[in-house]
């Protein structure tokens, strides 16, 4: 974790500055939180641990590393890349981080921006770190922030819980929020399988306090996967919870799969 990026960071406890000392973060008050070896801390206030291991575990974890890294979604990556080069981005922040490969791409792509993620998922910020040290990754919650009041230029929610109130107070005045969310058709050809009566995602237009929606772009695409990668596309969505063993088993037979995938990218500015 560099200075730069670990400068962003607020402690949890009293939400006042951080700064590495060592092998770990310390604020003026005292409360310290070591630094894992992979250079990330648990910034989680356990009030809000509401789960001995909150966020996604780690057969999705892994699933959703192994399915990016092979960059089945990258043309979508490139879109998102294409949309925060056009604002400013010095300073990063990834809401719901995931396992990072999204901040791998975008950190090449912006020419290092400082940047922090977070995610609720312990063994998805390891991962994080591990693929972006250039970073400042903590296991911290979107509605319990551990970023510094104002820091952030562009703030980045891709497919996670929409916390308004946390996300205007990390953003500084007249900054960017794209928040990413699944077309219609996302993964439809995956639930035809899944489902007896396959849905499309609902699409809506919403507007949040304290936000003005500047943009909305859509990325779409087609994949057409085989073998493991299909079953890891299953394991890394909420579906693999939410889906009838009938479905389930259906899948598992299946040896190659053809879906649509889509992104809609909805931008915010803060007033």
């Amino acid at each position: 974790m560099t200075p730069a990026a670990a400068a962003a960071l607020r402690c949890p406890v009293c939400a006042g500055p951080l700064l590495p000392v060592g092998r770990s973060l310390r604020c003026p008050k005292g409360h310290s939180f070591d630094l894992a070896r992979e250079g990330y801390a648990n910034l989680l206030p356990i009030q809000k641990k509401h789960a001995a291991d909150p966020g996604d575990g780690k057969e999705m974890v892994r699933a959703r590393r192994a399915f990016l890294a092979a960059g089945y979604y990258r043309p979508l990556m490139e879109a998102l890349a294409e949309i925060c080069a056009a604002l400013p981005h010095s300073h990063v922040v990834d809401a719901g981080c995931g396992e990072g490969s999204y901040d791998r791409f975008l950190f090449d792509a912006l020419d290092s921006p400082d940047l922090v993620g977070f995610d609720l998922s312990k063994e998805a910020v390891r991962l994080a770190a591990r693929l972006v040290p250039e970073g400042a990754f903590c296991v911290g919650g979107s509605f319990c922030a551990p970023v510094r009041d104002g820091w952030a230029d562009l703030l980045l929610n891709i497919f996670s819980p929409f916390a308004g109130a946390e996300f205007r107070r990390m953003l500084r005045p007249g900054g960017h929020l794209v928040y990413a969310v699944p077309t219609a058709r996302h993964l439809y050809g995956l639930k035809e399988i899944l489902y007896a009566t396959p849905y499309e995602n609902e699409v809506r237009q919403t507007a949040y306090e304290g936000f003005s929606l500047m943009e909305e772009r859509t990325a779409e695409g087609t994949l057409t996967l085989t073998g493991e990668s299909v079953q890891q596309l299953f394991a890394m969505t909420p579906y693999y919870w939410n889906t009838p063993a009938d479905g389930a088993a259906r899948l598992a037979q299946c040896t190659a799969l053809t879906t649509e995938i889509g992104f809609r990218f909805l931008v915010y500015q803060r007033l």
